[in-house]
């Protein structure tokens, strides 16, 4: 016969039932709150920028189309330069001919950012983003962090290249140059990398905006090139209001050593196309936050 155990069972542990938010659905645990905080958006999206295999080709093809679009601009209006007159001779700009790849430059740029966010969707990985981070502030504020923190001394680097490259081509062919010391040529070279950064910003906020890389580019290439190329052509107030005040032409006038009287102040330019950009990545934010993935 068998003795009863002396030792008392022990007592069941109560179990609670998993709190629940006003929506119904499980509140994540204290565990998973804590995983996904800002910082570790931040490394995620440079990870994916970093590895993104579009990246670096991008980049570099920024650099060699303004380098060589330098070298060649300034070769061709320096050899043309003696044969001007005094009136053009006084109205020439050697920081604007050596920048001159910029028109390339922003495209790629545009590019870039649109990819950051396009990719995503084209390879569906957006879902398990925001699966790991619901916020979906903090993953747009996050790509948008990132891609300035690539694109600005990236920009700066490209503006730099095409300034000492079209001022050599310049000097060669006995027309005005810049030393880098000049006031203008340092904002010009800031200026051209900040304008470059924008326009990332631009294409990001068109990528979260419309999702399709192939429609992003395409309105990319109309916004930044088509418009400001056909400008000149519209009728009366409109083509000098398009002319002054379009953002990518505003900003433009950042990169330019002569003054146009008809045009914005180089950084009041840029403080135009500045808040174009801030405006649509606000409606980037609204629309990324309420529209599914």
């Amino acid at each position: 016969m068998s003795r009863p155990s002396t030792h008392p069972e022990p007592a069941p542990v109560p179990v609670r039932p998993p709190s629940r938010t006003d929506s119904g659905e499980p509140a994540p645990s204290r565990a998973n709150s804590g995983r996904a905080t800002f910082w570790h958006s931040l490394h995620a999206e440079w990870v994916k920028i970093r590895t993104m295999r579009s990246t670096l080709l991008v980049l570099l093809g920024a650099l060699a189309f303004t380098v060589g679009l330098a070298a060649l601009n300034g070769s061709s209006a320096g050899g043309e330069y003696a044969d001007l007159s005094p009136a053009d001779q006084a109205a020439f700009d050697p920081l604007a001919t050596s920048l001159m790849g910029y028109l390339v430059a922003q495209i790629a740029f545009g590019l870039l950012g649109g990819l950051v966010m396009t990719s995503e969707y084209g390879a569906r990985t957006i879902v398990p983003t925001l699966t790991s981070v619901p916020h979906r502030a903090r993953v747009l504020g996050s790509k948008a962090l990132v891609l300035v923190g690539v694109a600005l001394p990236v920009g700066i680097v490209v503006s730099l290249g095409g300034f000492l490259v079209g001022q050599a081509s310049l000097s060669g062919a006995g027309a005005p140059t810049l030393a880098l010391s000049d006031g203008a040529a340092l904002r010009g070279v800031f200026g051209g990398g900040l304008y470059l950064a924008l326009a990332a910003l631009f294409g990001l906020a068109l990528g979260a905006v419309i999702r399709s890389t192939t429609a992003t580019v395409t309105t990319l290439f109309g916004v930044l090139l088509i418009v400001q190329a056909f400008a000149p052509a519209l009728p009366g107030a409109l083509g000098d209001r398009v002319a002054k005040f379009w953002p990518p032409i505003a900003g433009g006038q950042i990169i330019t050593a002569v003054r146009d009287p008809e045009a914005l102040a180089p950084w009041a330019g840029l403080g135009v196309m500045a808040g174009c950009v801030a405006a649509l990545l606000a409606v980037a934010f609204v629309v990324f936050r309420e529209r599914d993935a």
